[in-house]
């Protein structure tokens, strides 16, 4: 006979039926709730109000302007990720503790804390050699910069948990064979976190699309040059046009949609939480 999981539902005792009605209503009404707001969204907008928006100029360009920099700042987000990962999962260092902190500040502070950072330290000394040479607050540079600002740290994190969770043993036995660290990584590691590495992309690019505070204050929200889809949202609401800035918003919402079915397939839900 076959012996049931501990973790199973399958075995309902009478009293317990109040604690699953408690599960079941606590999350319901949160799930319920979700689900209102998108279809609190949906009735507010029409066929219409989305062929207006993608007939609009403005917001053609912030499209563009959104997947141009969203992939772009997944790219760097990923070539970043990928090595402190596998150096906070590897190996033990003084100070790990401490650089495991400075890494999650993106994550902990809020945005417009981090745009004003990112304002702030390009009006230094040094910020002001770096804008003589290649000007980046108020221009393009300067969203993808708070993009990735935030972007990477959630791309490190499943990074981290990608290594931590792959089994060290293939690694000590390609050292044990003669290969170099470097090669035991790039042979060994780095393609059993395909996975993982496909996921941070996704996460990051996901995670950069709804970025909002960093741009508003570090890159301004210029029409036809630093407008990027959140910040659309926000010159539509600024200007009345609700229903633009609700098409614009279920578009995001999505795409947010799609990534997480994307990270799913990549078992990266479980990497990320």
């Amino acid at each position: 006979m076959k012996k049931k999981s501990e973790n199973s539902l399958d075995y309902k005792s009478p009293s317990d039926i109040p604690f699953y009605i408690g599960l079941i209503l606590i999350g319901g009404i949160y799930i319920f709730f979700i689900v209102g707001l998108l279809l609190a969204d949906t009735t507010y907008t029409t066929v219409q109000d989305f062929k207006n928006i993608f007939a609009s100029r403005e917001i053609r360009f912030a499209i563009r302007l959104s997947l141009f920099s969203c992939s772009l700042t997944a790219l760097l987000s990923i070539w970043v990720a990928v090595p402190i990962g596998y150096l906070m999962s590897r190996f033990n260092f003084p100070g790990k503790s401490f650089l495991d902190a400075v890494l999650d500040i993106p994550i902990v502070l809020p945005p417009l804390v981090i745009g004003l950072s990112l304002l702030i330290f390009f009006q230094t000394s040094f910020g002001k050699m770096i804008e003589s040479i290649f000007p980046i607050t108020y221009a393009l540079p300067s969203v993808i910069l708070a993009q990735f600002m935030v972007a990477c740290a959630f791309a490190v994190r499943v990074m981290r948990s990608t290594f931590e969770q792959i089994d060290q043993r293939q690694e000590q036995v390609a050292l044990t064979l003669g290969a170099s660290r470097s090669q035991s990584f790039w042979l060994v590691a780095l393609p059993a976190a395909r996975h993982g590495v496909l996921a941070a992309g996704t996460i990051a690019w996901a995670r950069a699309l709804g970025e909002f505070g960093p741009i508003l204050l570090f890159s301004g929200a210029t029409r036809m040059k630093t407008e990027v889809l959140p910040t659309t949202v926000y010159l539509e609401m600024s200007t009345g046009n609700i229903e633009a800035a609700v098409a614009v918003s279920l578009m995001m919402v999505t795409a947010a949609i799609l990534v997480l079915v994307l990270v799913r397939s990549f078992g990266g839900g479980r990497l990320y939480l």
